[in-house]
């Protein structure tokens, strides 16, 4: 009897098409269907039968067999799905060229950006039409991002600086990123908050008690997350010179400490150079004007803002510094240590592009 359906085909496949085949099986972007064909190929190349990789993969065998052929037919090309044949676009390009252009470069008379609606009004096309051709080139009209250049005339030797204590410190030294939180309001609800509850959210009413402030100093460690903290009625150059003092007792007297922080003036008063002459060991880095994104601290000030402070109540400013100071023991319990990624390289890179692009839109508007 003669034997019926596909033959059976040989594979063999390069070392660079298995390192192809077995990136595109694992790797998370890849479609189910696309890492399926590259086990079966794989597995066939191992010398196993059709059944055997069917059964061992848990498809037919028939799908085995076709991409298989495929495979040896066409290579890694042939695993690709090909591009299907859509709908015929309604629109043409000058169309799509127009709402761009219109996007870009003007504005209805009563907003500052176009909306879809509008602009499909404009057009005689749908609004979800004018939202398709957003998505492809990218554009989102309603979001604006801000930016602040700084005219710190030390700018490029500061983020240099910073930047390599954060990902080179230096040996034998400790390195803090420190600085104050202010006026931090012991707020209390004017009735109690409502817990959360399936499908209700927990609800606060919008009216608070104000019950005093106080201020919070902060060192984060760099290499280990932990943080050195100390709560205080005001930030004045006199409390920031008794939190160094603290920071000093805290730190083992073998190591050089580099604090970096921002450019308030209370850092940088007669007291506090006094301080620095009789303590020897400390050296202040400064974050460049404008630039105190670059103080590691501000992003564990934001965790303790959006983790505790931000829902929280307090009938009192004693009771307020007793619950930052518990919540930061617990994360000390559990450091963690944020990790600086940019180059100074990058940053200033894009600080170029950024100034660049400033100088050609004022060039435009003076002509």
């Amino acid at each position: 009897m003669a034997r019926r359906g596909r033959p059976t085909v040989e594979i063999t496949v390069s070392d660079q098409e298995r390192s192809t085949l077995q990136r595109w099986a694992r790797r998370h972007n890849s479609s189910q269907a696309l890492a399926l064909r590259c086990r079966i190929v794989l597995a066939c190349a191992e010398g196993r039968t059709q059944a055997e990789v069917a059964t061992e993969l848990g498809c037919h065998p028939v799908t085995v067999s076709k991409w298989a052929h495929r495979f040896a037919a066409e290579r890694l090309d042939g695993l690709v799905d090909a591009p299907r044949p859509g709908a015929a676009r309604k629109i043409g390009d000058e169309v799509i060229e127009a709402v761009l252009v219109e996007t870009l470069e003007s504005a209805p008379p009563d907003a500052t950006h176009w909306s879809t609606r509008e602009l499909a009004k404009k057009h005689g096309i749908s609004h979800t039409t004018v939202g398709e051709i957003w998505r492809a080139f990218g554009l989102k009209p309603w979001r604006q991002d801000s930016f602040k250049v700084s005219p710190d005339p030390e700018l490029v030797e500061k983020v240099r600086d910073l930047v390599g204590l954060y990902m080179s410190p230096p040996v034998a030294a400790a390195v803090f990123a420190v600085d104050e939180k202010p006026q931090i309001q012991a707020i209390n609800r004017t009735a109690p908050t409502l817990p959360m509850l399936p499908t209700t959210p927990q609800r606060a009413t919008h009216d608070y008690e104000r019950n005093g402030t106080c201020d919070l100093f902060a060192a984060l460690e760099i290499a280990t997350g932990k943080v050195i903290t100390d709560i205080r009625k005001s930030h004045t150059s006199a409390d920031f010179v008794a939190f160094l003092s603290k920071l000093d007792r805290a730190v083992p007297a073998e190591l050089e400490v580099h604090v970096i922080l921002d450019n308030l003036s209370a850092h940088k008063s007669p007291t506090v150079h006094k301080w620095l002459l009789r303590h020897r060991r400390f050296h202040l880095h400064f974050t460049p004007t404008y630039g105190s994104w670059m103080n590691l601290v501000e992003r564990w000030f934001s965790a303790l803002t959006t983790k505790k402070l931000q829902r929280s109540a307090h009938r009192s400013v004693k009771e307020l510094a007793a619950d930052i100071l518990s919540w930061a023991d617990t994360w000390n319990d559990n450091p963690r240590p944020f990790v600086w990624t940019k180059t100074a390289k990058e940053i200033l890179e894009r600080l170029a592009g950024y100034c660049t692009a400033i100088n050609i839109n004022t060039d435009a508007r003076t002509e």
